[in-house]
């Protein structure tokens, strides 16, 4: 969800073939990414497509829905039906079309596991590839052709370099063009789209009607800004779908072009009720960071809403891999500047994580006297915090260079992520020391924080919040945070310390982005976004133990009862 639809003049007359059957031509790879010889041979996954299979844990979205009209129901049908869609597009934009895999695998297995991952690479193993004869993972997935150059991007008019909504492709010619989205996937946005309006006829809330109409023209032309300024105007509705072309994280040769999603959501209005006063801090919070005035000298907007959901459906991107745990949206910074975002905390996915997953790697890697200081609580309003505090720093260079976003091209999300990450501790502290938390300490928080980094790595260093996260714990490592004994190889988090080394990698961070330095951006993250191989070992204990990566859900409107 980010910046308006742009046309340009360079579309050629690839872009015209706006027929179900560019699905199977324009969104293939140039070169697939498995060698010539086995081009149409049978694929086998590797051994341990089993082991693999097992960091997932199963959660099933089910929520009550006694207390839901029949017209909400309806709604809620038609919405999960508009979401559907977005697997699809999610694949083309990853892979291909799904078949031209899934045909050539001979077990089931190997099958579901390229179902999770939405392609043949493991999203918690840094992308590496789980079936013989598939090579590495092109940095553009299948946004790009996979032989494309960085030199041949870069010779492209920007216009077309970083348009957010369309895949490069050859045309007959050999000459590189952009293929908008809305032509590209016509035949799936329609459906997607169709399903929206559908939806739209159930609704009793005017301001969530108009949205779903406006989101489904976004879908069809690839201008999503008035339906994301829509989004932000909505107060009342109680169900809620986050779809399109949203996140960046797939592009990684520009971090620009955005990749199909979609979440369903339903309003917890008792714990949203303990979380809306929050935003309000925000400007005066924005004043205290740790940096110069020029570094902090944009004023985040106040009409944000911070609320708690449970999560009825994951598509597409969502549901690839590591799934996410809270919503930050929109992403276009127009819109934040105007209006802010909202941010959704996904609390019956982020409650089955802390149980399955980080409570057992606490057990395992924590000094046992610090246990008590894992809380879920402290674990929510972490995360909750770390979706406010990307309202927080700077979304423009301080020398003009334009945003923040541009100027570090696939650098951005990492910095950007681990910026949300630090300044939520600074605000943990913050509001604190203002007595605005109550039944919590920073000792909670910080160990909770510290526990969440070992979880949350695993995801590996392919993933943008995985290397954000390597970035913080090298960082407080080498300040003193916390300690690992040797002979339990169990952490111990010093809080003071950690507290100190938030601050200064607070503002180193903030510096970073204001100055849009890339090649400076490029080194921090590729030098200190590793991980080391004392970690490496931990991370092998918790393998060894059976402790989950991630979950995989059981979802559905046959889960939900609505068919």
């Amino acid at each position: 969800m980010s910046q308006a639809f742009r046309r340009h003049s360079v579309v050629s007359t690839l872009a015209l073939c706006a027929t179900l059957a560019l699905l199977c031509s324009c969104t293939r790879q140039a070169s697939p990414p498995m060698s010539a010889d086995n081009a149409g041979a049978p694929l086998a996954g590797v051994a341990d497509v089993q082991q693999r299979l097992a960091r997932y844990a199963p959660v099933t979205l089910k929520v009550d829905l006694s207390g839901s009209s029949q017209r909400e129901r309806a709604m809620l049908a038609e919405l999960m039906r508009a979401a559907e869609p977005m697997n699809t597009l999610f694949w083309l934009q990853s892979w291909g079309e799904s078949s031209s895999l899934n045909a050539r695998l001979k077990d089931e297995a190997v099958r579901r596991l390229a179902s999770l991952n939405f392609g043949p690479w493991d999203r918690l193993a840094g992308n590496e590839p789980f079936i013989i004869g598939i090579g590495p993972k092109p940095a553009g997935a299948n946004l790009y052709p996979s032989d494309i150059t960085r030199a041949a991007l870069d010779a492209l008019p920007e216009a077309v370099r970083n348009d957010s909504y369309s895949i490069i492709r050859r045309d007959a010619d050999g000459k590189l063009s952009a293929v908008p989205y809305h032509v590209a996937y016509e035949a799936p946005l329609k459906v997607a789209a169709d399903h929206l309006r559908r939806a739209a006829e159930f609704s009793d809330d005017a301001q969530f009607t108009a949205y779903l109409r406006l989101r489904a023209t976004a879908l069809e032309t690839d201008d999503y800004q008035p339906s994301d300024l829509a989004w932000m105007d909505m107060k009342s509705n109680r169900y809620d779908i986050v779809i399109g072309a949203i996140e960046d994280y797939e592009d990684g040769l520009l971090g620009v072009r955005k990749a199909f999603e979609s979440i369903v959501v339903r309003k917890d209005t008792t714990w949203s009720a303990r979380l809306s006063r929050f935003i309000s801090f925000l400007p005066e919070l924005q004043r205290g960071l740790p940096v110069p005035q020029a570094y902090k000298r944009e004023t985040p907007g106040t009409a944000s809403d911070l609320n708690a959901y449970d999560v009825l459906m994951y598509a597409g991107d969502a549901n690839a891999g590591g799934k996410t745990i809270a919503i930050n949206l929109p992403n276009d910074e127009a819109v934040q500047l105007q209006k802010g975002t909202r941010r959704l905390q996904l609390k019956n996915v982020m409650q089955a994580k802390f149980e399955k997953i980080l409570a057992p790697i606490a057990d395992e890697l924590l000094a046992k006297d610090q246990l008590a200081h894992v809380r879920f609580d402290a674990f929510f309003a972490n995360v909750m915090f770390h979706e406010v505090a990307h309202g927080l720093g700077i979304k423009n260079t301080i020398d003009g260079k334009g945003t923040v976003r541009a100027a570090l091209q696939e650098q951005y999300s990492a910095l950007e992520e681990a910026k949300a990450d630090i300044l939520g501790l600074y605000m943990v502290t913050q509001l604190l020391a203002k007595k605005e938390l109550h039944d919590t300490t920073l000792a909670d928080h910080y160990v909770t924080f510290v526990a969440g980094i070992l979880r949350s790595v695993r995801f590996g260093t392919a993933d943008a919040h995985g290397k954000a996260n390597m970035i913080e714990f090298n960082y407080f490592a080498d300040h003193g945070a916390f300690v690992r004994d040797a002979a339990t190889g169990r952490y111990r988090v010093d809080v003071a310390r950690a507290r100190t080394a938030a601050e200064m990698l607070a503002g180193r961070i903030l510096k970073l982005q204001g100055d849009g330095d890339y090649t400076l951006a490029k080194r921090v993250v590729t030098e200190e976004g590793m991980v080391r191989a004392e970690l490496q070992s931990d991370m092998a204990r918790l393998a060894a133990r059976s402790i989950p990566v991630d979950v995989y859900f059981e979802q559905g409107t046959k889960v939900l009862g609505l068919e």
